[in-house]
This record gives structure tokens, sequence and C-alpha cells, in this order.
């Protein structure tokens, strides 16, 4: 609990004390003395200026903050809210008890105008709690902003602000410290403390040429890191804006409870006002004007039970609670409406290197292998300034020094072309098609590499990748909710047959160039039913265009990059897609309880509506209703944010 939290907890335990307390005296000297104080011998009215006066203390003292609100609300001309009605509703039962004490001569109503705050303030404080605990698995992302940066400058080390330090720049980290920027480790190994960032206990290992996350904790031993990001371009800068902005981007339900307040209250107190005239005047005409004060106590009444507040804190809350257990589990996601898309979501459309497959390639088989030595040489030379893992899988297996001469061009979704003295092709099929170079067509699962130089085919070079543990698990699971499974990939149509038939996907399109994976993505959704919702799910590098052109884009094992955070909607912190299927989960649980919520709140406030207009109820009835309907929505909101099977 915070210190605003217990301070407000210790006013209403004071102020509920006193009530029952007073309420209790109250009700004995009414019983004993038949309805009159035995004061009244003594001091003319005290039956109801006593009550009034102590009962009016406690209404002070428990509900000043909200008669500050209402009354700004009137200066400002926003008064319909839930502080003005509590406030009209309330006071109006003050102002009808001093009116019955006049004219009947003892205390009537006080302990209801009295106990209608007093309950109020309990919902608001169950509410604060709610957000609280909810905002607990949000705020430990928070706690990943870095308080400074060590960094060595002529010798020394300084001590500076995070967003001071420029690229290529040292910094040192020491154990228990934040690392405060993205970089790569040129000295020391140590382990990290990842939680914060992926959800995920076990320390991750580190060394040097390593790159290295910001917001992550050094567990070991020091470290000195070469930055390459400034800070407003780091992982942790673009997660702590994400966070940040998750609530600006409301969802469909929170949007019609907003439009839904602003023409209810005006309603609800026009109904009450009107129930407050209209019948005693009908009767008034008719000879008995003596029925003011009931009517104008049911119109109280109906004025607080019709505060809608049970609606406007419990949905919002419901779906805050839902991004709050997601970022519990690693699971980014920006906003409330992505929650309710998620849940409808029924096509899945998977990248396949990294997102299915773990991505680290290795060379599996060297055609002809008497030329493995030259055929790597060769290879590595057009390979050597490539990010890709299968350029970076053939320099790692050549092992050797490599000849940095080379002018290398690149041919898109055909290969690499090196030149100099000689001239060295390096790709796929198609480029040496392209270059009329007679090849030996290879056989096998992975990814196949031919090499030529100067047209004269040397040999090929099969690569292959894994397919991540939990991949055929999680189709399964998605295939088993009637979801449709796609695989795009570039690869040849063989490798994408295997992984397909191995994890069970619905269907896949292979030998894709990077500019048809937008244009498949754009032809399901062409395709796709009105209520459909389609999921793109890549590695969050080269996938940007397609992320942000499907209706949800999720990024795996994304977090060192900008493209993932930018361009998806949700971000899996680690590379697992298990974090698809809690997602789902959660969005679940959270439309569920929106939906139990909206219908309990409105079907409940109905009916006792109808009751406090039909005199058969009483205000007792109606703060029970309304702030009972509070807690309980409140309460089951927070359901959303409880901890989940993995």
């Amino acid at each position: 609990m915070t210190k605003k939290q217990k301070r407000n907890l210790k006013r209403i335990i004071i102020a509920l004390s006193l009530f029952v307390v007073l309420f209790a005296t109250d009700l004995i000297l009414s019983n004993i003395c038949d309805g009159k104080y035995a004061l009244d011998t003594y001091i003319p009215y005290c039956g109801w200026i006593l009550p009034f006066i102590l009962y009016f203390i406690i209404f002070i003292y428990i509900g000043h903050d909200v008669l500050k609100k209402a009354f700004k609300g009137i200066i400002n001309l926003q008064m319909l809210d839930e502080n003005f009605l509590m406030s009209i509703a309330t006071i109006g039962a003050f102002a009808l008890g001093i009116y019955k004490g006049i004219a009947e001569g003892h205390a009537d109503g006080f302990e209801e105008a009295c106990a209608v705050l007093l309950f109020y303030q309990v919902g608001e404080w169950f509410q604060s709690y709610a957000v609280g605990k909810s905002r607990k698995s949000i705020s430990s992302l928070m706690d990943i902003r870095p308080d400074f940066a060590n960094v060595i400058r002529n010798g020394e080390i300084i001590t500076v602000d995070p967003q001071e330090v420029e690229l290529d720049e040292i910094i040192t980290v020491n154990p228990g410290e934040k690392v405060p920027l993205d970089g790569v480790i040129v000295k020391g190994n140590t382990s990290l403390d990842t939680r914060a960032l992926t959800g995920e206990s076990l320390p991750q290992e580190v060394r040097e040429g390593n790159e290295i996350i910001s917001g992550v904790v050094n567990l070991e031993s020091s470290i000195e890191i070469k930055v390459t990001k400034k800070f407003y371009d780091s992982t942790v800068s673009k997660i702590l804006d994400l966070v940040e902005n998750a609530s600006d981007q409301k969802s469909k339900a929170e949007n019609f409870i907003t439009k839904f307040a602003m023409f209810y209250t005006p309603i609800v107190v026009i109904l009450a006002l009107l129930l407050g005239i209209v019948p005693p005047l009908v009767y008034g005409f008719m000879g008995d004007w003596h029925t003011w004060g009931d009517w104008i106590y049911r119109a109280l009444s109906f004025l607080v039970v019709s505060c809608p507040c049970a609606l406007v804190i419990s949905i919002p809350l419901s779906f805050f609670a839902g991004i709050g257990a997601a970022s519990r589990y690693g699971i980014l996601v920006k906003g409330s409406n992505y929650l309710e898309k998620f849940n409808k979501a029924n096509i899945f459309v998977f990248d396949k290197t990294g997102t299915l497959t773990k991505g680290n390639f290795a060379v599996t088989k060297v055609t002809p292998e008497a030329n493995r030595a030259e055929i790597l040489k060769y290879a590595s030379i057009a390979e050597q300034k490539s990010s890709h893992p299968i350029g970076v899988s053939i320099c790692k297996e050549y092992n050797d020094v490599i000849d940095n001469s080379y002018d290398i061009k690149n041919e898109a979704g055909l290969g690499i072309i090196a030149t100099k003295d000689k001239t060295i092709l390096c790709g796929n099929e198609k480029l040496m098609e392209k270059y009329n170079v007679d090849y030996q067509k290879e056989e096998g699962i992975g990814t196949i590499v031919y090499i030529a130089v100067n047209d004269k085919f040397l040999g090929s070079i099969l690569i292959s990748d894994e397919i991540k543990e939990e991949s055929k698990e999680v189709i399964s699971e998605l295939n088993s909710m009637n979801a449709k499974t796609i695989m795009l990939t570039g690869d040849n149509e063989l490798i994408a047959k295997e992984v397909s038939n191995k994890i069970g996907l619905t269907s896949y399109k292979a030998s894709l160039l990077p500019q048809n994976k937008v244009s498949e993505v754009e032809k399901l959704l062409n395709e796709k039913k009105a209520n459909d919702v389609l999921c793109f799910v890549g590695d969050g590098i080269n996938d940007a265009p397609v992320l942000m052109r499907s209706d949800i884009g999720i990024a795996m094992g994304g977090i060192g990059s900008d493209a993932a955070i930018e361009a998806s909607d949700i971000v899996l912190m680690h590379d697992d897609l298990k974090g698809i299927a809690m997602a789902k989960k959660i969005c679940k649980k959270t439309m569920r309880i929106v939906l139990e919520n909206i219908t309990f709140a409105l079907g409940v406030k109905a009916v006792i509506l109808v009751l406090s207009a039909l005199n058969i109820t009483n205000m007792w009835f109606a703060v029970i209703g309304d702030v009972g309907v509070a807690i309980i929505a409140i309460l089951n909101a927070m359901r959303v944010n409880s901890k989940y099977k993995k």
C-alpha cells in the first residue's frame, strides 16, 4: 500500500468507527425515548439538532474531498460526474432531514446521508488498491530506468546521466548495477538478471563480443561495454515509452463506457428531477401537498444508485490489469485495444527463421567434400559483411583469415557477388541460372548455397536450421482453437514443406522475397471474413512492413530491435512462442470479466433504480447497491491480474 492509500484507509476506519458508535447510540436513545432524545426536556429541538451536528461532522471529515471535487466541477462546467451525484444526493438528504426535523421534531435521514459518502469512499479505496496492485506488474518495468552511467573518459571513470553518453564511448557496469545503454561487451564476462524485461528467472551468461541491452542487471563481475545506441534509441527508453503510452490506446469497450457515461449521467439527473417534482405536483393538484418529502427522498435514492462508477472504474481497470498481467510474463501490449482485438485472433501468420526455428544455422554438408576448404574460402569472402545467420555460419565454419579487399554487391533474393581479380557468385540456384552457370543441383533439408568462381561452378554448402522445441506444441494449441496457422518463408519448397509437416501448420508459402511477404499478407487480409483477425508473428528485424500491415503485429525475440518495438502491437520480450498462448489466455480472461462487469453492473442498477423510484427500497439499499456493485466489479476485475499456468 502507498502512503496515500494508508492515509485514506485510516480516515475510513476512524469515520466508520465514529459512525457505528453514533448510529448505535442514536438507535438506542431513540428506542428508549420513543423517537425523541431525553435532552428534549432541557434543549428544544435537540431531538434532531444534536444528531445533525454529529453526523455532519463525520460527513465533512469523510467526504470533504468529494465535495471539493464536485465544487470544482461546477465552476469548470464539468459537473456531471460521480462526485456531483454523490454531493447532491447527500446534501439533499441532509436538507430533507432538517426539514423533517423542523416539521416533525425528530431526526430522520442524517445517518443515510452520512453513509452514502462513507461507503462511497470505501469503494474508492478498493479502486485505488486494485489499480495499485495491477500497477505493480508494470512498475517492475519502470524500475529498469537507469539512474546513471559510468563512462570512461581520459582514463578516468566519470558518473554521468545516461543521456550524456555518446556512441562508441566505453562504459563500465559493476555488479548490482543496471546496464544503462545498449552496446557490445569489450571486456569481462558476467551473468545478467533479465527478469524485469523478460520474466525469465534464470540468469543469462554473457562474455566479450556479446551484445547487451539496457535495463538488465549485472550480477557477478565488472564489465566494460562499447555503446552502440544513444539513450533515446536504447531498448530501455523504447520500452518505457511503450509502457507509459499503453493507456492511450483505448478498447471499444472503454470507448463505449466513456460515451455511455456522457449520456447516462445527465439522463439520470433529469429523471431524478422529474421524479422529485412531477409526482408531488400531481398529488398536490389532487389535494395532497404532503408528499414532497417522500418523492424528494425517492429522487435522492435514485441519484445515489444511478452513479456509474462501477462501470467507469471496473472496465478500464480490467484492461489495465490485463496489460499488467501480460507484462509480468514478459509480454508488452501497446494498448487495451490490442488486448480486445487479440482475443478474436484466428489467423496466425508466422515468419520461419528465428520465429518457428532457432535461427542458429550451421554448415552441415559441403559438396564436394574434397574442395571443402576452397569452397568455404570463397563463400566467406562473399558473406563476410553479411549479418544474416546463413552468412555468419559460413564465416564461422571457415574460421580463418578472410580476404576483405573484394567489392561486395548484394543481389536481393538471389545472393552475393564479390569482385576483384576474380568474380565470386554465392547464392541460390536463381543466381546461378541468372549468370548461366552450369551448376550441380544439391538435395537436402536446409538452405543450399551455391558457389561459382569466374562463372565456373565450384560446389555447394548445405546449411540447416533447428525447429524450436515449443513450435509444435504452440501450433497444435492454436489449431485446437480452430485458428489458421500459416508460414511465409524465403526458403525453398523442400525446407518449407519439411518444417510445415513437422509442426503441423495449416499451410505455407515458400521461396518468397521480402516484398512478397507483404503481398501474401495483403492477399490474406482481403480474403478473410469481417470478424477475422490476422496476426503476423516475426522476429522484428526485417519484418517491420508486415508487422505494421497485419491486424496485430507480434514481434518475437525483438527486445533489442527498434523495428520490433515500433512496428509491432505486442512484443514478446523473450524468444518463446508460448508467449502467444499466454497472451491469448490473458486476453480471453480480460474480455470475459469485462463482459461480466458490464452485465452485472447494468442489471443490478436497473433493478434498484426501478425499486427506488417505486419507493420499495430506501437510501440504505441504494447505497449498498451502488457501492456493493462497484466493489464486486472491482474485485472481479482484479482477477485478471492473477497467476496463469505457463
